[in-house]
């Protein structure tokens, strides 16, 4: 399925090329015009259409092709402009309708986008490729019923069309739906097999891991590192995974394979930190954590710092840390943890008890926070 609308098809002149040499002039010229934009020559392909211009200021083909022409430049506002002109001379112009839709799209105007395809499909209401860029936009504006009813339309005309089921699979991902994620992204692994990008692999990798389900996650980050062997998703995807089974060693070795490309990556610091820290190399993980805060501030690198204090027994320092972080973000349940651990260290049970019931009273149910009063209260 072609992702785009053919500007030459069915283009025809009502004078035959013999009765006017003006109209074979320009019948030319467009035809070159289009051609020049197919081959990425666009600066040559505008000095077409405008030369069209000079002498027909209202073709219909010149002003959409210079849209065209703007639109591959990512000048989406001057493309707006051309196919606006168009639609003024020639309402309901197809190529103008779906390039200006394009463009809102990208302008992040999904309202205005969707606008203009519902005009395009009063003309051409079986266009799948219209189909799903409406649907895609009624996803950006998190309008999760009517994206979903144009998708499945989209799958009644062509049972396994891959934008309508990526898209389903983003839509109900965003909706942390994630085992109807995972359906539809399922079906484009036994539609596609080894051919299926390695996006759809990662995803549902990334959809087993929002499911706490790491193992069953392993093998298709797998697969997107057998096609791409330095897939920063890949990576990170299984380095979380294998932290989440429990395998630090294995963990940081792609948290490393990441660092080794980008060792400025303060995020990956961190976490290549807290694999080493599981692992009690003290020394190692401070000195990942180090370099995270030499870069930029970073909660979870002072975080991994005083849990390594209190676990070196420099409780106070930890806690002293502990307390400026909390005081800058009061909803973060790891610090207060952290914290409530500290406390329990040097056997103050009313401070952890305090500093749990702190985070309660901000409203937010955390398990980890609950669990850790019932064993204080159970003592």
């Amino acid at each position: 399925m072609s992702d785009s609308i053919n500007h030459d098809e069915g283009r025809e002149f009502d004078e035959t090329p013999q009765e006017n040499n003006e109209l074979i002039e320009i019948a030319e010229l467009s035809k070159k015009g289009y051609q020049f934009l197919k081959e990425n020559r666009i600066g040559e392909a505008e000095q077409n259409f405008k030369k069209i211009l000079e002498n027909d200021p209202e073709n219909n083909y010149a002003l959409v092709g210079l849209g065209d022409a703007a639109r591959k430049r990512t000048a989406h506002r001057d493309a707006v402009d051309y196919y606006k002109k168009c639609l003024v001379y020639h309402p309901g112009n197809n190529y103008a309708l779906f390039g200006l839709a394009d463009c809102y799209k990208a302008l992040n105007q999904y309202q205005k986008a969707i606008e203009i395809w519902e005009q395009y499909l009063l003309h051409d209401n079986k266009n799948i490729t219209v189909l799903t860029r409406i649907a895609d936009a009624y996803r950006k504006v998190r309008d999760f019923r009517k994206s979903k009813a144009i998708y499945l339309r989209v799958l009644e005309m062509e049972f396994d069309n891959p934008y309508a089921l990526i898209g389903l699979g983003h839509l109900h991902y965003d909706f942390k739906e994630y085992r109807d994620a995972l359906h539809y992204w399922q079906r484009m692994v036994d539609a596609q097999g080894d051919l299926v990008d390695i996006r759809v692999l990662t995803s549902i990798g990334n959809c087993y891991r929002k499911l706490k389900q790491f193992d069953q996650g392993v093998p298709y980050f797998e697969k997107a590192l057998a096609k791409e062997p330095e897939n920063f998703y890949a990576l990170f995807g299984l380095a979380d995974c294998y932290r989440g089974t429990g395998e630090p060693q294995r963990s940081l070795d792609y948290w490393n394979c990441i660092l080794d490309k980008d060792p400025r990556n303060k995020v990956i610091l961190t976490r290549a930190g807290d694999a080493y820290r599981s692992m009690e190399r003290y020394d190692e993980a401070a000195d990942y954590y180090e370099r995270a805060l030499n870069i930029e501030f970073d909660v979870y690198a002072v975080l991994g710092l005083a849990t390594i204090s209190r676990l070196q027994g420099k409780v106070q320092s930890a806690i002293e840390s502990l307390k400026r972080l909390v005081q800058n973000d009061a909803k973060n349940y790891r610090l207060h943890l952290e914290l409530a651990q500290c406390y329990l260290a040097i056997g103050d049970r009313r401070k952890a008890e305090e500093t749990l019931q702190d985070f309660m009273r901000l409203g937010i149910r955390n398990p980890h926070i609950q669990d850790l009063m019932s064993k204080i209260q159970n003592q």
